[in-house]
């Protein structure tokens, strides 16, 4: 069984962090599994990947991945493996119509990341999405929100899904070491608020920024990350006056140690799918606070703390009464421990290659 793995790049992102864990994870079980990039610029989840010898990563080109050209680079690779599986748009649609046009006998599978995109509230996209997707032998969804969102999308749209939540390394998390405070130069007494997320609308950084100056106490706000919201926020911490508050760390290969040295983490996105960050933060121990939106609220109820979506004020209160009350930081921590123990890294190897097996069966 032979299955290739194709996405746009290895930029930051959840379906990045994804492939970055179970691709190594994968071969380790036993499946053949390799990569296909449309666009091979390197990045740190990359060369991470490309630290491995056990498994092939290809790149197409570093241009644009929306150049149709892509689709006949796409066909000889369609000939060498059993399955492809593939992850984000425009791979979602390039994929589809390389096997069309190649008369390949591949099965395809897609994986659905988020509850949202622009293409559901385009009259034109949303033809083209109901033809494209039923292309596909199985469409995974990370969460049922994500399922039951993107049925409602495609209509009466013949497709078969299969849930597989997103699953994380729970004792690398729990054990790893923390980072130095120092080496950011915070003090002791100062409590560290973290974010881990790509700089884009989706991910709002602008609440938590604003939040900074209503939360009581000394705090510093760690971003981690990269993206093209990134310079507006730089301007936003600048006419707030918070450089002192606020650090830009760019990406990080040791969101591990970053995690486990911060006192809270934060999400404050408009919505998602079912976010890796999320379940890393509860991995780590540190208490999360995220946005009452579809794909963080389910997720997070009972197992952290939510707040009211794009409002500073309701996030600032909801940060300060978690560092300033220990037993209710402590149940947090806890209830965040007990939440993540049902999304390991490991059932979502087993469950992916179970679907793997099932789809070969079927063709063979």
């Amino acid at each position: 069984m032979k299955v290739l793995h194709i996405i746009n790049s290895m930029a930051t992102g959840g379906a990045e962090k994804l492939l970055h864990d179970a691709i190594p994870a994968l071969n380790k079980s036993g499946v053949t599994t390799d990569l296909l990039l449309l666009n091979g610029t390197s990045q740190p989840f990359l060369k991470a990947l490309q630290e491995h010898n056990d498994f092939n990563i290809y790149t197409l080109t570093k241009g644009s991945v929306y150049n149709p050209l892509l689709i006949i680079k796409i066909i000889p690779f369609l000939r060498k493996y059993d399955i492809a599986h593939v992850h984000l748009f425009p791979a979602l649609y390039f994929v589809v119509f390389a096997k069309l046009v190649s008369f390949s006998r591949i099965k395809l599978l897609y994986t659905e990341h988020s509850t949202s995109n622009k293409r559901r509230n385009n009259t034109i996209f949303k033809l083209f999405d109901r033809f494209v997707y039923r292309r596909y032998e199985y469409i995974v969804t990370i969460s049922t929100e994500v399922k039951l969102l993107l049925k409602k999308h495609l209509g009466k749209t013949q497709v078969q899904f299969r849930t597989i939540n997103n699953g994380v390394a729970i004792d690398f998390f729990a054990n790893t070491l923390k980072s130095k405070r120092t080496d950011f130069g915070i003090s002791n007494d100062t409590k560290i608020i973290i974010h881990v997320a790509r700089f884009t609308h989706q991910k709002d950084q602008d609440t938590l920024i604003r939040s900074v100056s209503y939360i009581q106490g000394p705090v510093v706000l760690l971003l981690v990350g990269e993206g093209y919201t990134k310079p507006k926020m730089e301007e936003l911490v600048e006419t707030l006056d918070l450089k002192d508050k606020v650090q830009f760390l760019g990406v990080r290969t040791d969101v591990a140690s970053l995690l486990s040295m911060a006192d809270v983490a934060v999400l404050s996105s408009n919505h998602e799918g079912l976010s890796l960050s999320s379940l890393e933060a509860m991995a780590s121990g540190t208490p999360l606070v995220a946005s009452n939106v579809t794909g963080l609220k389910n997720l997070v109820h009972g197992a952290g703390v939510l707040f009211q979506h794009k409002d500073e004020i309701d996030l600032a209160n909801k940060v300060t009464k978690l560092l300033a009350n220990p037993s209710y930081y402590t149940e947090t921590v806890k209830t965040g421990l007990k939440r993540v123990s049902k999304f390991t890294l490991e059932e979502m190897i087993v469950s992916h290659i179970n679907l793997y097996e099932e789809v070969c069966l079927e063709k063979n």
